[in-house]
């Protein structure tokens, strides 16, 4: 059917695309905020942020591809077949959701815009929903070997 004029219907797999975290983080956001410093006439101060920045969506990819290969599955949706304790996964229990924070934490630190600032905020508190989730998910799927891992790797970063 057409669309009348002036009626706009977005597209759902567009919109289920937009919602994920690693577009929102990797992509929209960073555009969002070097968009609005454009209009506003601020550069970004890339050096060395753009290493941070390099270096969270490193971390983010190599984890995704490691644990894929052991546990199988994509993204939060899909239930692990197995635990992944080694690789990144030995220095943190969430280098995905980590590397995501380095990311948002380098737009900062390059752009120092409020809006990155609120942008960082959401993705700290997101993720901190979702790590409780997971947890518990993973408790139920792995018990002991779960609540073992959880004992000897802390959540996001050890404490000097």
């Amino acid at each position: 059917m057409p669309r009348g004029r002036g009626s706009f219907r977005a597209d759902p797999g567009v919109l289920k695309q937009l919602r994920s975290s690693p577009r929102q983080t990797f992509v929209l956001y960073p555009l969002a905020v070097l968009l609005i410093d454009a209009i506003r006439g601020r550069a970004p101060r890339l050096w060395p942020w753009a290493l941070v920045m390099a270096a969270g969506y490193g971390l983010y990819r190599a984890a995704g591809a490691h644990r894929g290969a052991i546990a199988g599955g994509h993204g939060f949706e899909s239930t692990p077949a197995a635990l992944v304790t080694d690789g990144p996964y030995a220095m943190t229990r969430n280098p995905m959701y980590l590397g995501h924070l380095i990311f948002a934490a380098g737009l900062v630190g390059a752009t120092r815009s409020p809006l990155a600032v609120a942008l960082f905020v959401e993705r700290a508190v997101r993720f901190r929903r979702r790590v409780a989730i997971d947890e518990a998910r993973l408790e139920r799927l792995f018990g002991d070997e779960y609540r073992a891992y959880r004992a000897r790797v802390p959540r996001w970063i050890r404490s000097p």
